[in-house]
């Protein structure tokens, strides 16, 4: 949404107060339909450096049933466009579980992502939230819910199709060439701090949590007052360890008992009611643990965000 002009004194305004690395990942996320040439070249002299893409389908059927602005064409094309001009890290989304007879077009979603040679995919299963225009067209009946069994099924094809294409599996909904891992998320699930700025924008400083507020205006008039208008979370000492219990399960470096240990004096393997857990979900073959990390295998992923709830203390 932001012209030329407007993204390159961000960049200047970022380079002006703090010390930026020079291989830093500067990514700017966008639409097909709003990625033509001119837009790209735009993008590319404000230094932007790694583009997220929203593709979510390649098939026109599917891009019509999620509502999206872009067409099937503009999906693939705005990606050549981009390398053409030189983005070579790029990442798309695409979404899987869409309602099917088959998993057919999910499959060429799939071989269309790997023949642009994209070096970083992300994928995240269809959901239906209430109050939403989805939510509301399934209460009425016009679309089914999400069928579970056929969710399963495609996450696990998406899984063989791309480490079969020599994609790093690093995340439950990421998927990575060597070196390509994003920057900006892997400090989100290795739970490191990070500053945002603007309405609506969250910070974490390794104790507690601000959320911006996230009205435009308000916000505006308050930075106009040198303020910053915010709401802050003290994180307790068992949300710190629920959150890394829950986003480290999501990888493929696991939850480090070692960390929990070190920073918030919690030995989950000692813990009575954990351990006996865990040691059930090794016999269900749902993880194992290696190196004093506890690892979610294949089938375990399935199942990520149950297993770390129950996990919680």
């Amino acid at each position: 949404m932001l012209t030329e002009k407007e993204l390159s004194q961000i960049i200047a305004t970022i380079h002006q107060y703090f010390t930026v690395e020079k291989d830093a990942e500067i990514t700017l996320e966008a639409n097909p339909d709003d990625l033509d040439k001119a837009k790209l070249m735009q993008l590319k002299r404000a230094g932007i450096n790694r583009l997220s893409i929203g593709i979510q389908s390649f098939e026109e059927v599917h891009l019509r049933y999620m509502n999206r602005a872009h067409s099937a064409e503009e999906a693939a094309t705005c990606v050549k466009i981009a390398q053409d001009i030189g983005f070579q890290n790029i990442t798309i989304d695409l979404i899987y579980a869409i309602p099917a007879d088959s998993h057919g077009i999910f499959i060429t979603d799939l071989q269309k992502a790997i023949a642009l040679e994209v070096p970083h995919i992300s994928a995240y299963c269809l959901t239906i939230e209430p109050k939403t225009v989805f939510g509301t067209w399934q209460k009425k009946g016009k679309i089914p819910a999400i069928n579970e069994e056929f969710a399963a099924q495609q996450f696990e094809i998406l899984i063989d199709t791309l480490t079969e294409n020599h994609y790093q599996h690093y995340e439950i909904s990421n998927f990575a060439k060597p070196n390509h891992y994003s920057r900006h998320n892997t400090n989100y699930w290795k739970a490191g701090s990070y500053l945002g700025i603007g309405a609506s924008a969250h910070s974490y400083n390794g104790e507690s949590r601000q959320a911006n507020i996230a009205n435009n205006a308000a916000y505006i008039k308050a930075v106009q007052q040198q303020k910053i208008p915010y709401e802050k979370e003290e994180l307790s000492k068992a949300d710190h360890i629920n959150e890394y219990i829950m986003i480290s399960l999501r990888t493929m470096w696991g939850c480090d008992v070692r960390i929990l240990k070190e920073k918030y004096n919690y030995s989950l393997l000692d813990d009575i009611k954990n351990a006996q857990k865990i040691k059930d979900y090794q016999v269900r073959e749902l993880l194992f643990i290696e190196n004093q990390k506890i690892i979610l295998t294949r089938k375990g992923k399935l199942l990520a965000d149950e297993i770390a709830g129950n996990l919680f203390i």
